[in-house]
């Protein structure tokens, strides 16, 4: 029956199972508005504010779909791990808390994903942010995939949103890696 249902056009081929990869998203990344290091710094601003505003975003592209962070919790050395830093270069911090999320295409459902004080974010040294990003991935919070979330789907958008608790004397440089499982 094979060799008569292909002759005829009547074939079924089994759909190909998707996989996921590992990557990293940074600033550049970002859509339009949030793609460079003064947009960001712009959007986090130089005053202290008790609301959460959002300071990066990306579209997914079309034919993906995409989860926060990669690996798993039980496998420690597998999982992705993630920095963020802003600040005054040679002077100060920015600190307040980096908050990761997903939502629709419209915004319409928001889902916060994690909160993390971003001291826990970055090192010690205030020199340059090469020195901010942490190397040690035992001092850098880890981000196993979040599969008990909903893969974020075409169209729909990556988000960080950032409370400042207390704002740096100038902003002079802001960077991120944050790990993403990307499925296509």
């Amino acid at each position: 029956m094979g060799l008569l249902d292909q002759l005829f056009g009547r074939t079924q081929t089994p759909a190909p199972s998707s996989y996921g990869f590992r990557s990293y998203v940074q600033v550049v990344d970002g859509d339009a508005a949030y793609d460079t290091q003064a947009e960001v710094l712009a959007l986090i601003t130089g005053v202290a504010h008790a609301a959460y505003i959002k300071i990066w975003e990306m579209t997914v592209p079309a034919q993906q779909r995409i989860a926060w962070g990669f690996g798993s919790a039980g496998l420690p050395h597998n999982q992705g791990y993630m920095w963020f830093a802003s600040l005054d270069i040679a002077t100060d911090w920015d600190k307040g808390v980096l908050r990761i999320q997903q939502a629709t295409a419209r915004e319409t459902r928001v889902i916060v994903v994690a909160e993390i004080p971003d001291s826990a974010l970055h090192t010690t040294t205030v020199t340059t942010l090469a020195t901010a990003t942490p190397l040690d991935r035992n001092q850098m919070i880890a981000l196993p995939e979040k599969v008990e979330y909903p893969l974020v789907r075409e169209d729909s958008k990556l988000q960080l949103t950032y409370r400042l608790i207390t704002a740096a004397t100038a902003h002079d440089n802001v960077g991120f890696a944050i790990p993403i499982t990307i499925y296509q």
